[in-house]
Protein backbone atom coordinates (compact mmCIF):
# COMPACT_ATOMS: atom_id res chain seq x y z
CA UNK A 1 0.00 0.00 0.00
CA UNK A 2 1.43 3.36 -0.92
CA UNK A 3 1.96 5.94 1.76
CA UNK A 4 2.11 9.66 2.39
CA UNK A 5 4.04 11.32 -0.33
CA UNK A 6 7.36 12.97 0.30
CA UNK A 7 9.19 15.39 -1.84
CA UNK A 8 12.17 13.90 -3.61
CA UNK A 9 15.49 14.87 -2.01
CA UNK A 10 18.91 14.50 -3.54
CA UNK A 11 20.99 11.67 -2.18
CA UNK A 12 24.40 12.24 -0.61
CA UNK A 13 27.37 11.61 -2.87
CA UNK A 14 28.02 7.91 -2.57
CA UNK A 15 24.98 7.33 -0.32
CA UNK A 16 22.55 4.48 -1.10
CA UNK A 17 20.10 5.88 -3.67
CA UNK A 18 16.40 5.91 -2.80
CA UNK A 19 14.19 4.08 -5.27
CA UNK A 20 11.72 6.06 -7.29
CA UNK A 21 8.16 5.86 -6.10
CA UNK A 22 5.73 3.80 -8.17
CA UNK A 23 3.59 5.74 -10.61
CA UNK A 24 0.68 7.31 -8.73
CA UNK A 25 2.29 6.87 -5.33
CA UNK A 26 4.86 9.23 -3.87
CA UNK A 27 5.95 7.29 -0.83
CA UNK A 28 9.71 6.88 -0.70
CA UNK A 29 10.18 3.16 -1.18
CA UNK A 30 13.86 2.43 -0.73
CA UNK A 31 14.56 -1.22 -1.48
CA UNK A 32 15.11 -3.33 1.60
CA UNK A 33 18.62 -4.60 2.14
CA UNK A 34 19.99 -7.11 4.56
CA UNK A 35 21.22 -5.98 7.98
CA UNK A 36 24.87 -5.92 8.94
CA UNK A 37 27.31 -5.07 6.18
CA UNK A 38 24.82 -3.08 4.11
CA UNK A 39 23.89 -0.92 7.08
CA UNK A 40 27.54 -0.34 7.99
CA UNK A 41 28.40 0.66 4.43
CA UNK A 42 25.35 2.91 4.18
CA UNK A 43 26.16 4.58 7.49
CA UNK A 44 29.75 5.19 6.41
CA UNK A 45 28.55 6.86 3.20
CA UNK A 46 26.03 8.94 5.09
CA UNK A 47 28.67 10.07 7.61
CA UNK A 48 31.06 11.03 4.81
CA UNK A 49 28.56 12.85 2.59
CA UNK A 50 28.80 16.65 2.22
CA UNK A 51 26.49 18.48 4.63
CA UNK A 52 24.18 19.80 1.92
CA UNK A 53 23.80 16.37 0.33
CA UNK A 54 23.17 14.69 3.69
CA UNK A 55 20.50 17.27 4.54
CA UNK A 56 18.82 16.74 1.17
CA UNK A 57 18.69 12.99 1.76
CA UNK A 58 17.32 13.50 5.27
CA UNK A 59 14.57 15.71 3.89
CA UNK A 60 13.33 12.62 2.05
CA UNK A 61 12.72 11.13 5.50
CA UNK A 62 11.14 14.16 7.20
CA UNK A 63 10.29 17.47 5.58
CA UNK A 64 11.54 19.72 8.39
CA UNK A 65 14.70 21.53 7.34
CA UNK A 66 15.61 22.11 10.98
CA UNK A 67 15.32 18.37 11.66
CA UNK A 68 17.55 17.57 8.69
CA UNK A 69 20.17 20.19 9.58
CA UNK A 70 20.36 19.03 13.20
CA UNK A 71 20.90 15.37 12.33
CA UNK A 72 23.42 16.14 9.59
CA UNK A 73 25.37 18.47 11.90
CA UNK A 74 25.91 15.77 14.53
CA UNK A 75 27.66 13.31 12.21
CA UNK A 76 29.52 11.00 12.34
CA UNK A 77 27.29 8.43 14.01
CA UNK A 78 29.05 5.30 15.31
CA UNK A 79 26.10 2.99 14.70
CA UNK A 80 22.74 2.98 12.97
CA UNK A 81 21.07 2.80 16.37
CA UNK A 82 22.84 6.00 17.39
CA UNK A 83 21.61 7.70 14.22
CA UNK A 84 18.05 6.52 14.81
CA UNK A 85 18.18 7.71 18.42
CA UNK A 86 19.28 11.14 17.22
CA UNK A 87 16.46 11.17 14.68
CA UNK A 88 13.95 10.27 17.39
CA UNK A 89 15.22 13.02 19.67
CA UNK A 90 15.04 15.59 16.87
CA UNK A 91 11.52 14.41 16.01
CA UNK A 92 10.37 14.75 19.62
CA UNK A 93 11.65 18.34 19.56
CA UNK A 94 9.66 19.29 16.46
CA UNK A 95 7.36 22.13 17.38
CA UNK A 96 5.60 25.09 15.86
CA UNK A 97 6.81 26.02 12.40
CA UNK A 98 9.09 22.96 12.11
CA UNK A 99 6.18 20.58 12.65
CA UNK A 100 4.00 22.59 10.27
CA UNK A 101 6.73 22.34 7.63
CA UNK A 102 7.06 18.58 8.10
CA UNK A 103 3.30 18.01 7.94
CA UNK A 104 2.99 20.20 4.85
CA UNK A 105 5.58 18.00 3.12
CA UNK A 106 3.33 14.94 3.44
CA UNK A 107 0.43 14.15 1.14
CA UNK A 108 -2.27 11.60 1.77
CA UNK A 109 -1.80 8.04 0.65
CA UNK A 110 -3.07 6.41 -2.49
CA UNK A 111 -4.19 2.80 -2.76
CA UNK A 112 -2.37 0.06 -4.64
CA UNK A 113 -3.55 -1.22 -8.02
CA UNK A 114 -6.33 -3.75 -7.78
CA UNK A 115 -7.99 -2.18 -4.72
CA UNK A 116 -11.80 -2.40 -5.10
CA UNK A 117 -13.57 0.76 -6.22
CA UNK A 118 -15.57 0.88 -2.98
CA UNK A 119 -12.35 1.03 -0.96
CA UNK A 120 -11.06 3.89 -3.13
CA UNK A 121 -14.28 5.79 -2.56
CA UNK A 122 -14.17 5.29 1.20
CA UNK A 123 -10.48 6.17 1.40
CA UNK A 124 -10.78 9.35 -0.66
CA UNK A 125 -13.84 10.51 1.27
CA UNK A 126 -12.12 9.90 4.60
CA UNK A 127 -9.00 11.79 3.49
CA UNK A 128 -11.03 14.73 2.22
CA UNK A 129 -12.87 14.98 5.53
CA UNK A 130 -9.66 14.63 7.53
CA UNK A 131 -7.78 17.28 5.55
CA UNK A 132 -10.73 19.65 5.74
CA UNK A 133 -10.81 19.26 9.52
CA UNK A 134 -7.10 19.33 10.35
CA UNK A 135 -5.61 21.15 7.32
CA UNK A 136 -2.84 18.65 6.69
CA UNK A 137 -2.49 15.18 5.23
CA UNK A 138 -3.38 12.10 7.23
CA UNK A 139 -0.09 10.65 8.44
CA UNK A 140 0.26 7.07 9.63
CA UNK A 141 3.06 4.53 9.81
CA UNK A 142 1.92 0.94 9.40
CA UNK A 143 5.31 -0.53 10.22
CA UNK A 144 4.82 -4.10 11.40
CA UNK A 145 1.47 -4.68 9.66
CA UNK A 146 1.30 -7.12 6.77
CA UNK A 147 0.37 -5.58 3.40
CA UNK A 148 -3.05 -7.23 3.43
CA UNK A 149 -3.80 -5.62 6.81
CA UNK A 150 -2.76 -2.10 5.94
CA UNK A 151 -5.92 -0.82 4.27
CA UNK A 152 -8.17 -1.87 7.16
CA UNK A 153 -5.72 -0.51 9.71
CA UNK A 154 -5.47 2.83 7.93
CA UNK A 155 -9.24 3.18 7.44
CA UNK A 156 -9.87 2.32 11.06
CA UNK A 157 -7.25 4.81 12.23
CA UNK A 158 -8.43 7.70 10.10
CA UNK A 159 -12.03 7.31 11.23
CA UNK A 160 -10.97 7.05 14.87
CA UNK A 161 -8.64 10.04 14.67
CA UNK A 162 -11.28 12.19 12.99
CA UNK A 163 -13.00 12.50 16.38
CA UNK A 164 -9.94 14.02 18.07
CA UNK A 165 -9.71 17.70 18.94
CA UNK A 166 -7.08 19.46 16.83
CA UNK A 167 -4.47 19.62 19.61
CA UNK A 168 -4.65 15.90 20.28
CA UNK A 169 -4.54 14.97 16.60
CA UNK A 170 -1.56 17.25 16.04
CA UNK A 171 0.33 15.39 18.76
CA UNK A 172 -0.60 12.03 17.23
CA UNK A 173 0.42 13.20 13.76
CA UNK A 174 3.77 14.32 15.17
CA UNK A 175 4.34 10.85 16.64
CA UNK A 176 3.41 9.20 13.34
CA UNK A 177 5.88 11.51 11.58
CA UNK A 178 8.58 10.38 14.00
CA UNK A 179 7.86 6.73 13.25
CA UNK A 180 7.79 7.36 9.51
CA UNK A 181 11.06 9.27 9.65
CA UNK A 182 12.68 6.43 11.56
CA UNK A 183 11.45 3.83 9.05
CA UNK A 184 12.55 5.92 6.07
CA UNK A 185 15.94 6.60 7.61
CA UNK A 186 16.45 2.91 8.34
CA UNK A 187 15.75 2.16 4.69
CA UNK A 188 18.03 4.94 3.52
CA UNK A 189 20.91 3.48 5.48
CA UNK A 190 20.05 -0.12 4.61
CA UNK A 191 18.38 -1.90 7.49
CA UNK A 192 15.39 -4.23 7.15
CA UNK A 193 12.50 -4.44 9.57
CA UNK A 194 11.49 -7.23 11.98
CA UNK A 195 12.07 -10.76 10.71
CA UNK A 196 13.93 -9.41 7.69
CA UNK A 197 10.95 -7.56 6.27
CA UNK A 198 11.27 -3.92 5.29
CA UNK A 199 9.46 -1.31 7.37
CA UNK A 200 6.56 -0.04 5.27
CA UNK A 201 5.40 3.53 5.97
CA UNK A 202 1.88 4.41 4.88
Amino acid sequence: MSGPARRQGAQPDGAPPAAQRPEGARTRAIPAQGPGLHALEGLARFNAAPAAAAEAALLACCGSRGWARLIAAHRPYPTLDALLAAADEASYDLAGADLDEALADETSAGLPPGTPAAAHTAWEAAHAEYESRFHHAFVICLDGHRPEEQLNQALSAIHHRMSHPPEKERAIAAEELRRLARARLSRLIGRTGPAGSPSVPV
